[in-house]
């Protein structure tokens, strides 16, 4: 059976496709690829992401459209704009801005990777920031009644020059005002799904907060503190046995520059219970403002360099 990976693609560079021309590919996901472009019509470099109709199926073709459509009704600076959605004879596709930079997971595994073992932790300051900017985007995109569903370092871009994140890879997103079958069926990354995300209960706003807590605590820790485990399915049985008691460490136990006042907000919205986290996105980064503005200018921005 095809896939994506096992397709070659290469004959589509040169063609046009809406007002582009396909330039050379960049990857592949699960089900599409993505090339650099040349949008003639405005003279500047695009990403082109494609679906091709020989590995169509209904669900596919759901979730490419939903990404498309979730994504082109938010205009938010760290949400990746949407340029044109259309198809071909060949395969469905729309286009987005080409973001030079790197994956925020990029940077976590840089610092791990330190030399140093006292320089192996992103600074406090820095963290905070991203995180301010990502809660912000994901406030806005609930205002909007798109729930992302899928936030990890993977789906957050950070520019090389502006050091802006940007969230990515709205395909399992939901609009929270319509039901549809993708509520029943277990959408998401396991390592930072919301339990609720496993229970195929109804999911809010305070899904993505608790995956963008998951990712923070990696970034501050460098790894997410779970229980030993062997497969996915292993580590989404911990989630719902353990609850509260899931995670074995936190950041003050590891990071030299974090501390208590730090983990009550963080794991407030890790909180098994959705009830018991933030009311929304935007309160959590009001919490983290707070905590910031208490910070001495030192002690913020101790620690090995990051987003660099």
């Amino acid at each position: 059976m095809s896939t994506i990976a096992t397709l070659n693609l290469d004959h589509l560079v040169g063609q046009h496709v809406g007002t582009s021309v396909l330039l050379k590919k960049l990857g592949h996901g699960a089900m599409s690829a993505v090339f650099v472009a040349y949008q003639q019509t405005l003279k500047r470099q695009i990403a082109v992401k494609l679906l091709p109709k020989s590995l169509l199926t209904k669900r596919s073709a759901q979730f490419f459209q939903q990404e498309a459509e979730s994504a082109a009704i938010l205009a938010h600076p760290h949400i990746i704009p949407i340029y044109e959605v259309g198809e071909t004879d060949a395969f469905l596709f729309f286009t987005m801005q080409l973001v030079q930079g790197h994956e925020l997971t990029y940077y976590i595994r840089r610092v791990q990777r330190n030399i140093v073992p006292s320089k192996r932790f992103m600074p406090i300051n820095t963290v905070i920031e991203l995180m301010l900017k990502i809660l912000n985007a994901l406030a806005y995109a609930h205002d909007n009644d798109i729930i992302h569903r899928d936030i990890k370092p993977d789906n957050v871009m950070i520019e090389n020059h502006a050091k802006r994140p940007l969230i990515t890879d709205f395909g399992v997103a939901r609009v929270s005002r319509t039901k549809g079958k993708s509520d029943r069926l277990l959408l998401g990354t396991p390592i930072y799904m919301a339990p609720e995300q496993v229970l195929s209960g109804t999911v809010d706003g305070r899904a993505d907060q608790y995956s963008a807590g998951v990712m923070m605590l990696e970034m501050l820790m460098s790894r997410v503190p779970y229980p030993p485990y062997q497969t996915a399915m292993d580590l989404l049985k911990m989630k719902l046995a353990l609850k509260d008691r899931l995670f074995q460490q936190r950041p003050s136990q590891v990071h030299p520059m974090a501390n208590r006042a730090l983990d009550d907000i963080l794991f407030k919205a890790l909180a098994f219970d959705r009830d018991r986290r933030y009311a929304s996105c935007r309160e959590f980064a009001n919490a983290l403002e707070h905590y910031k503005a208490s910070l001495a200018p030192s002690s913020s921005s101790r620690g090995s360099h990051a987003i660099r």
